[in-house]
């Protein structure tokens, strides 16, 4: 099962690991609205930031969620409930 991830944004707070977009980068949402949502991608220098719409959010997660699905990965459970917690 994957571990949980946070990360700190400087001005939205706390935001949670919503899926893996692949390349490096990560799709995550604001804790407390989640309706805002970034994809991260970590670098040496620190992390950059791109605000995403929702259906563009929803969209990245439905393809983690595939793929976990196809590759028959334990975490599929996980992702499952992390996007339906999230999106639905």
């Amino acid at each position: 099962m994957s571990a949980e991830h946070y990360l700190n944004h400087p001005t939205f707070g706390l935001l949670y690991r919503v899926a893996q977009a692949g390349e490096g980068r990560d799709l995550y949402a604001t804790l407390y609205a989640q309706r805002m949502f970034f994809l991260v991608t970590l670098q040496a220098r620190g992390a950059q930031f791109e605000v995403l719409p929702l259906m563009d959010a929803r969209h990245l997660a439905e393809q983690n969620l595939a793929r976990s699905r196809r590759d028959g990965s334990e975490s599929h459970a996980h992702w499952r409930q992390l996007f339906d917690q999230t999106f639905i």
